[in-house]
């Protein structure tokens, strides 16, 4: 896990393998949501005789259920090792939104760069607490200091949490 700020260059020479890491979760995700559907139609048609050993969609059920805990395990796998081992924050609603804050330093204070799936390169930051919503346009001007406190070993306080 990185534990120190990283700069808008940093940042930008990870978007693509962040757009196919989204490509994955995308993938696992509509399985999870399509075996789901299943369940939930198997749910309808049986309600709680489904879980009886005579049921004959019994097995069906077993096995969807299999699938989604499967998938939800490799979800939770892929967010870890290619996001949150990376230093990268998933911020809530991430996954779903395409949104990712990479911490970063400007002025002394952490910040973060923040993404959006499909923009070809960082757009925008934010101060920890301003989420989407509080989203600044990346100037030359902060690209050129983003980052780079820290970097000489100064001291900034802990990391923003959950990094």
């Amino acid at each position: 896990m990185q534990n120190k700020p990283f700069t808008v260059d940093e940042a930008n020479a990870l978007l693509p393998d962040l757009e196919e890491v989204f490509r994955h979760m995308d993938g696992l995700r509509a399985r999870i949501q399509e075996d789901t559907d299943k369940l939930q139609v198997l749910d309808v048609l049986w309600g709680p005789s489904l879980r009886e050993p005579g049921n004959p969609d019994r097995k069906e059920f077993l096995h969807l259920r299999a699938a989604v805990r499967e998938a939800m395990k490799r979800l939770r796998s892929v967010v870890q090792k290619e996001v949150l081992d990376r230093g990268i924050r998933l911020p809530p609603g991430g996954v779903e939104q395409g949104l990712l804050d990479f911490p970063t330093t400007y002025e002394g204070r952490w910040v973060f760069l923040c993404w959006q799936r499909g923009e070809k390169e960082i757009e925008a930051w934010h101060e920890l607490e301003g989420g989407y919503r509080g989203r600044r346009p990346l100037t030359g001007e902060h690209a050129l200091l983003m980052g780079r406190d820290g970097r000489g070993g100064e001291d900034l306080g802990p990391p923003p949490p959950g990094m």
